[in-house]
């Protein structure tokens, strides 16, 4: 249906319009309906009015009764051939989305459909009613036998008989109406009822979720594509921090482990087996950690909720100390353990360690916390909460799943980050060093799929806790393991960003950047030392709405997050910035948010200034020292932010280490003459990119079509 192009002159004589905000009326009418997807969730509840619902089916069957409407076959093919398009006998279904006239007289079909469906459900009988029958409620709507794309078909055009063709059935209303009826009627509990309540709670507070349609492109990232493949935005809030989800290393060992291991694990790690794949991953991250083992996950999430819940449910008498802010994951962890738990103010030590002391030393107690707090970008107190547990005689489980390949000369997080020089002098050794921040963590969890661009989560430690862990813990017991490929592109992640720093110093180079231009424009971002930028909106329909405005406006990706992941009122746009973005796409970025902030009449920090502050926004705390000091972004050769049309470094030297590392398992990757040649002139510095080191005539022949099809070391400079 047409979108309104003003909904304000309607609010005098329609009551639910009257009394509804009008940002939240825009998010209504630029949402799809989860249940109708070719109307919005505006138009859905309009057919609910006993004014807008007949007016809305009149219209839709106006609309097909004109797209039914078509000339003379002559007129037809000439209309088709001036456009290039020359259909044959058969049409399939991607020839009928060629025919602009049969794709939006199907998707008119479509819509009338959906409105017929929303009116009748809109219409459901309440609880002791008898419930119409179909024939009633074809009726109702005005519904023959014939379905409403068979009357959208036009003789003359073959798209669009072939489109008819696809829908010969008479719509149906869904399911949950005809369920809704029988229960009612047969007094059994309207399950239907309680689902639709429990969701219409979440959009009258809302808090409920949209899921965007994005597909990320690897050949072209940050850029994506939406729901149409030619539709291209783009991605600003995605966890991918580095790109690694693409870099050519990491695809080429997956191809390799794909092709010989194939596609999936098999089982649990009990059943399937314990592969050498698995095993070497583990390997690498308790190297990274400088801890004596690890166990991998599926995720960080059950990672968080199977580490926490064993162990808090084997020790005896144990007591949480958990951070206000802690991920749900741990919250979950923490509950599903049954034990005493007590929760301090967020970054808090005094609550802290007036919680610590109510209970004897000799009481089990684990401090858990975040090293990166995703949603306000703030950084935990690790060494003084380690101060703490040895004082009260607590164990530390630190989150590092916002940190890990971000932070520190090797990515093993924030921990790592704190002693910089020691943990750079000490290279590659797993040895760890005593005393160091990381090394008084008792247990670290981090995950595989936010920096190191794959997917899973970890916890390392000590190795008869890891074992325990093994041992005891059904979320790792009783899941199917990861697939081999998977595995291996995670563990070449891992090792890349061991031996490369060049990506997160300059991601902190990007950050830096994007959080001074938003001050610059008085745009309010929740201060913190951290690489997470949250926009602060402060209203629900006006993030959602902001976020509409920046994907279909300004072709900007930027997910709206609302309570509970954040607190009422506290709503922000969480902008991710990574080291792949351009300098141009970062200009586009200030500009658009600039535009919608205006449009929206959002509060800037100004104004929250003057109402007295929020989410420390507005009270004086803007100016927050990155955790990055200067001279550890200099390790990384001063970085400089890519242009448009400029190729992403990808370090060879590490590219060397990551096949080196799989030779055991994937055999050595051959380079042909051409590609050791190019090798070696990156290697000594002769050239930095690929295309300083080869003939013109060569270059057109390793253009990067297949990470398989072309090794890495001959793509060191990667599309941007």
């Amino acid at each position: 249906m047409e979108k309104l192009s003003s909904l304000a002159r309607f609010k005098s004589s329609c009551p639910f319009l009257g009394g509804t905000k009008t940002s939240t009326l825009r998010a209504l009418s630029s949402t799809i309906s989860p249940r109708f997807p070719s109307i919005s969730q505006l138009t859905e509840r309009a057919t609910g009015c006993p004014i807008m619902g007949p007016a809305l089916v009149m219209r839709s069957t106006q609309m097909v009764a004109g797209y039914a409407s078509v000339a003379g076959q002559a007129d037809v093919q000439k209309i088709h051939h001036s456009k290039g398009i020359f259909p044959g006998t058969s049409v399939s279904e991607a020839d009928i989305a060629k025919c602009p006239h049969a794709s939006a007289a199907r998707a008119a079909a479509r819509m009338a459909d959906d409105l017929a469906a929303a009116s009748v459900t809109a219409k459901a009988p309440e609880a002791g009613k008898e419930a119409p029958s179909a024939a009633q409620k074809a009726a109702a709507v005005g519904k023959e036998a014939p379905s409403t794309a068979q009357k959208a078909a036009a003789a003359g055009c073959p798209f669009h008989k072939a489109a008819a063709a696809t829908e010969e059935q008479p719509a149906k209303v869904p399911d949950a109406t005809e369920k809704q009826a029988t229960s009612a009627t047969s007094g059994a509990y309207n399950y239907d009822k309680f689902y639709a309540a429990e969701l219409d709670k979440k959009h009258k507070d809302q808090s409920y979720r949209y899921f965007n349609n994005i597909n990320r492109l690897a050949t072209k990232f940050p850029i994506a594509h939406t729901a149409s493949v030619k539709e291209e935005v783009q991605v600003w809030c995605a966890n991918d921090y580095l790109g690694m989800g693409n870099n050519p290393v990491v695809l080429e060992t997956m191809h390799r482990a794909l092709d010989k291991y194939g596609a999936g694990a098999g089982g649990t790690r009990n059943i399937a087996g314990n592969s050498a794949m698995h095993l070497s991953l583990e390997r690498e991250l308790a190297t990274l950690h400088r801890k004596e083992s690890a166990l991998v996950f599926s995720s960080c999430y059950v990672a968080n909720d199977a580490t926490l819940s064993t162990l808090g449910s084997k020790l005896p008498g144990c007591v949480y100390f958990s951070d206000a802010s802690n991920h749900a994951s741990m919250i979950q962890g923490i509950r599903h353990s049954g034990a005493k738990k007590e929760i301090f103010k967020h970054n808090d030590l005094n609550d802290l360690e007036a919680k610590l002391q109510k209970y004897p030393k000799d009481t089990p107690k684990i401090i858990a916390f975040e090293s990166v707090y995703s949603m306000c970008g703030s950084i935990g107190p690790i060494k003084e909460i380690c101060d703490l547990a040895k004082k009260y005689g607590a164990l530390t489980f630190l989150d590092e799943v916002h940190a890990v390949g971000l932070y520190g000369p090797r990515g093993a997080g924030v921990a790592e980050h704190l002693d910089w020089e020691s943990h750079q002098i000490a290279g590659q050794s797993p040895e760890p060093i005593k005393d160091s921040v990381m090394d008084r963590i008792d247990m670290i969890t981090g995950t595989l799929g936010k920096a190191y661009g794959t997917v899973g989560g970890y916890v390392a430690g000590s190795r008869d806790f890891i074992d325990m862990i093994r041992s005891y813990a059904p979320g790792f017991i009783f899941t199917t393991s990861l697939p081999p490929a998977t595995v291996a592109g995670a563990r070449a992640s891992v090792i890349y960003q061991k031996h490369h720093v060049g990506d997160r110093a300059l991601k902190q180079i990007n950050v830096r950047t994007v959080k001074e231009r938003f001050a610059a424009l008085d745009i309010p971002v929740v201060p913190g030392p951290s690489h997470i930028v949250p926009v602060l909106v402060g209203d629900a329909g006006l993030a959602k709405a902001a976020s509409d405005k920046l994907l279909h406006e300004h072709g900007i990706y930027v997910q709206a997050i609302n309570y509970p992941t954040v607190a009422v009122g506290e709503e922000r746009l969480r902008v991710t910035v990574t080291p792949r973005h351009t300098a141009e796409q970062i200009d586009g970025l200030i500009g658009a948010m600039n535009t919608v902030f205006t449009d929206l009449d959002i509060n800037r920090i100004s104004d929250w200034a003057k109402l007295g502050g929020r989410a420390n926004v507005g009270i004086g705390k803007e100016n927050v020292a990155p955790i990055w000091s200067n001279a550890q972004i200099n390790t990384a050769g001063q970085p400089q932010t890519l242009r448009d049309g400029e190729a992403a470094v990808v370090d060879v030297t590490a590219i060397q280490v990551v096949r080196k590392s799989f030779e055991d398992l994937l055999g050595a990757v051959e380079l042909n003459e051409t590609e050791r040649k190019v090798e070696a002139a990156l290697l000594t510095g002769a050239a930095k990119h690929v295309a300083e080191a080869l003939p013109k005539k060569a270059k057109a022949t390793l253009a990067p079509v297949n990470p398989v099809d072309v090794p890495v070391t001959s793509t060191v400079a990667v599309s941007a």
